[in-house]
Formats: structure tokens, C-alpha cells, sequence
């Protein structure tokens, strides 16, 4: 080669095909029109949006197998304990009675490991601390959870005072179509001068009041019965007594229901209902994001049946 001379390189004649076929590809980077690459930054976006709602989808459903295991554990625990303390074919009074007096003169327990201001909601504990079984609310979830389980009905009853926050908390039980009031932080089902047990409404009278109560000497004249709620929305700063109107007006008695009690009174039933609407929530998000995808931006998704065919039919040929 001479000084100056220019110089040629040859090309493979085969890299030369490939390379000008895809240079002049429909859908090559060198043929696309000035208006797709906001198209193409769409499809980026979607693409992670999509694997955030699968990722999402995926976390929650191992949230709800988890839940449905910590439900399973604690429903278990409860049952055996419910054995052992209340008398499976008594009349629902005397179950009522048995829990009382297993919480007021049942065996020792632990008395450190748990605050009684502390909003604790595990049955394990409320069952088994000596400190939280003295505090109206962690003594009304133990008696809710340990009630549940011994086959009785009951839900939790709030008593307001005049800014209408709670001031104590007691139980109501179903017994012979009656929801009989029970306050396990004393250890007693109210009762009339008749011994008859008393419903809230008839607790709202005060002279029935003073005379039920009057056998309790440690008890507190201003824990009344005039105003009460079974869910205490005021708690939810802004909106709560809207929600509570507004659900009043659409679902009358929506707070009376013996399932919505144990929901607050149990962490891990509560969990797993949250986790099952997650579950539920990401799928529809899931299903939305996929119509949208193939119907507005042509992107077609790998469903999960195909996807397991590929994975199957791989499988078998590489294992024949």
C-alpha cells in the first residue's frame, strides 16, 4: 500500500445483507417516524407499571398465605383454650359465668412483657398477661375471642361520653334472642333486681342502672349506658362521623354484626381479610392494566397458562 493511496476495507458480504435489512426494518430505530418515540416511552412506562402491579399481585397473595396460616395457629389456640375453661354443653349463661371466673380466679400469669395502655389486640396475649385482663379493652378482646370459640355470639359495646369518645368498653352476648350486657373488666353480667340480665337499652334507665351496678362497689357511676356504639369511627380524624352517617343512611345496623366485632378484636382475622382484599385489588388491577395493553397499545401480555405450556412442553423435551 502506497503513502496517500486510499484504502478499502472489505466487508463480509453476508454481515453487509443483515446489517442493511435492519437499517431499513419497519421497526428499527433508523426507520421510525419523529411521533414514535413518545409511543415507545408509553410502552416503557406501561411495561413498568405492569411488572409493579404483578410484583404487587405476588407480595399479596404471600401476605394472605400467611394470614390464613396466623388465623389457623390462632384459631387452634383459642379452641384449646376454650376447652379447657368453658363447658361445652352448658347453657350460654353459664359459659358466660365460666370465662368470667376463669378471668377473675384462673391461674397465674405472666405479668410483665405487656403495657396495659397498649392497644394490643393478639388474643395470645390478652389471654395470658394478668395486666391486659385488667384493662376494659384488652379484657373485652380476651372475652370476645375466648367467647367466639366456646360457640357463643357476642360483639364488643363502647360506652361514649358527651364527646362521644369511649370511656369504657363491655360485651354484648346473644342469649335467648336477648344481647344480654357482660363487662369482663369487672367480672360481671348485669342483672336486674329480678336477677334477669339486663340489655343495654334497659341499662340506659338510670334507676336501673343504679340498682344493677350498685353491687359493684368499685365501679364507676359515670360508665352509663345513654350513649354507646359497637365501632368508634371519631377515631378517624376529619371523616369519621361523615363515614358514619353516610353508612348509617346506606347499611342500616352495618355496626351490630358479631363478624365486624371479631374483625377489631382479632389482629390476625383482620390481617387476613385486608390481605384477601389486596389480593383481590391487584388482580382487578392486573386484568384493567392487561385490557389496556393489548386493546390501546397493542402489547400482547404471556398469559400464565401459556407460559407454564412453554415451561411443560420445554421440560418433557429435554427430559426425553
Amino acid at each position: 500500500m502506497r503513502y496517500g493511496q486510499e484504502v478499502v476495507l472489505k466487508r463480509d458480504p453476508i454481515s453487509a445483507l443483515a446489517e442493511q435489512r435492519s437499517s431499513t426494518a419497519p421497526g428499527s430505530a433508523a426507520n421510525l417516524p419523529a411521533h414514535a418515540a413518545p409511543a415507545a416511552q408509553s410502552h416503557r412506562l406501561f411495561r413498568t407499571v405492569w411488572y409493579a402491579a404483578n410484583l404487587l399481585l405476588l407480595l399479596s397473595v404471600l401476605l394472605a398465605g400467611y394470614g390464613a396460616a396466623w388465623e389457623y395457629s390462632t384459631q387452634r389456640y383459642l379452641k384449646g383454650f376454650s376447652d379447657a375453661v368453658i363447658p361445652p354443653m352448658a347453657p350460654s349463661e353459664e359459659k358466660i359465668q365460666a370465662i368470667l371466673n376463669w378471668m377473675a380466679h384462673g391461674p397465674a400469669r405472666m405479668d410483665t412483657g405487656a403495657e396495659p395502655s397498649s392497644p394490643d389486640r393478639n388474643p395470645v396475649d390478652t389471654l395470658n398477661y394478668a395486666s391486659l385482663l385488667q384493662v376494659c379493652g384488652s379484657a373485652t378482646n380476651a372475652f370476645v375471642n375466648l367467647a367466639d370459640s366456646g360457640g357463643l355470639v357476642s360483639r364488643r359495646l363502647l360506652l361514649l361520653d358527651s364527646r362521644w369518645m369511649a370511656k369504657h368498653v363491655v360485651v354484648e352476648v346473644l342469649v335467648d334472642g336477648r344481647w344480654i350486657v357482660v363487662d369482663p373488666a369487672f367480672h360481671v353480667i348485669w342483672r336486674g333486681a329480678d336477677g334477669k340480665p339486663l340489655t343495654r337499652a334497659e341499662l340506659a334507665d338510670p334507676a336501673v342502672f343504679s340498682v344493677a351496678t350498685r353491687s359493684v362497689p368499685s365501679y364507676r357511676p359515670e360508665y352509663t349506658f345513654d350513649r354507646t356504639a359497637h365501632v368508634r369511627l371519631g377515631r378517624i380524624y376529619g371523616i369519621g362521623e361523615g363515614l358514619r352517617r353516610f353508612l348509617d343512611r346506606r347499611l342500616p345496623g352495618w355496626e351490630d354484626s358479631k363478624m365486624l366485632s371479631l374483625l377489631l378484636e382479632r389482629q390476625s382475622l383482620a390481617n387476613l381479610v385486608g390481605a384477601i382484599f389486596l389480593v383481590i385489588w391487584f388482580a382487578v388491577l392486573r386484568a384493567a392494566l392487561r385490557w389496556y395493553g393489548e386493546r390501546r397499545l397493542g402489547l400482547r401480555a404471556i398469559r400464565l397458562r401459556a407460559q407454564f405450556r412453554k415451561a411443560s412442553s420445554a421440560f418433557m423435551d429435554f427430559a426425553s
